[in-house]
């Protein structure tokens, strides 16, 4: 999967503008966005969220939750074997069941990188081809707290070593502050350090961190600004704030991409991160895109879920609508 060309997005930002990306210009654009009717936002994604999926569905949605996961370990103790541990499953998420399809991604630490892709071997590749890709996070994650340059080290090195996605912060201090010219110079700047030498780019997805952007309006407003910077994905959190993923922040931004996809033909893609743990919610999250945005994005290259414990949870659903009986947590791997 590759991103959309920088120069492209920077001029359609130029058009939609109509000046220069600058703090004022970018005020004056965000700031007359209509607000967010906050109880009208909740209503909808708890109407959403009530919709119910026929037993008849429920495989379906099952599969098709494994197929847009990013399958995730970010610690500070992550080592070689565990992230080969964590490949193996996303090759092979139930042994018992060759049927299970596999996850769209393994997320992982820049310095992890390596040892990702030699483990995938064969496996590593497009998810929309049914292989799986790395994606790194990157751009001092998860606090975004360091200089540009080392921002754009730490993702082309990432890139250099195999990542076909790039997971970058914005500086939620600058966005706050209302720099805004600053945020989306930034994360231009990572795009363009997302491409590699034959002229192909690794996918850019932009963190919010919408537990620290505090409202709707700025979740809506920031939502605006990584996709005139060029990023191919928006994502909610980080998942090391307390507040993560919820489904009115999620369909907020989905509003976003449907709205931009209207006036422009672009699609962008949307990736709630942290919280989603069990197939009951995830299908919440089904649902909601596509009643938003139609059933087109819900395939690997618009829509993901970030999660280390969702998989185990939609392997049990799978092994009971089997066997019309629930599995204890032992006949899934911890990894």
């Amino acid at each position: 999967m590759t991103g959309t060309s920088l120069i492209t997005a920077r001029e359609r930002a130029l058009a939609v503008l109509g000046g220069e990306p600058d703090d004022a210009t970018l005020r004056r654009y965000l700031h007359g966005i209509p607000g967010v009717d906050a109880v009208g936002l909740e209503q909808r994604a708890a109407g959403l969220g009530t919709r119910s999926i026929k037993t008849t569905s429920k495989q379906w949605a099952l599969d098709r939750i494994i197929e847009l996961i990013d399958l995730t370990t970010l610690e500070g103790a992550d080592t070689p074997g565990k992230v080969r541990s964590l490949v193996a499953k996303a090759i092979t998420p139930d042994p018992a069941d060759p049927t299970t399809p596999r996850v769209a991604a393994v997320c992982v630490y820049g310095d992890m990188v390596p040892y990702a892709v030699d483990a995938l071997g064969a496996a590593h590749g497009d998810p929309d081809d049914g292989l799986i890709s790395v994606a790194a996070v990157a751009t001092a994650f998860p606090s975004g707290r360091a200089s540009l340059e080392i921002k754009l080290a730490d993702t082309a090195e990432a890139v250099a070593a195999g990542a076909d996605e790039i997971d970058m912060v914005i500086d939620r201090g600058a966005f706050l502050s209302g720099r805004y010219g600053l945020v989306f110079d930034q994360i231009a700047a990572v795009k363009e350090a997302c491409r590699r030498p034959d002229g192909t780019s690794a996918s850019l997805k932009v963190i919010l961190e919408t537990g620290e952007l505090v409202t709707y309006d700025n979740v809506r407003r920031a939502s605006w600004l990584s996709i005139l910077a060029g990023g191919d994905f928006i994502k909610t959190s980080t998942g090391k704030v307390p507040s993560a993923a919820t489904l009115p922040v999620t369909l907020l931004m989905l509003e976003v991409v449907r709205d931009w996809h209207l006036a422009t033909g672009q699609r962008i893609g949307v990736k709630p991160a942290g919280g989603i743990r069990t197939s009951k919610d995830a299908i919440k999250y089904l649902v909601t895109v596509a009643e938003t945005v139609g059933e087109d994005w819900l395939q690997p290259h618009l829509f993901r879920f970030g999660a280390s414990s969702l998989l185990n949870d939609v392997l049990l659903q799978r092994q009971k609508l089997s066997t019309s009986h629930y599995s204890g947590p032992d006949y899934v791997t911890i990894d």
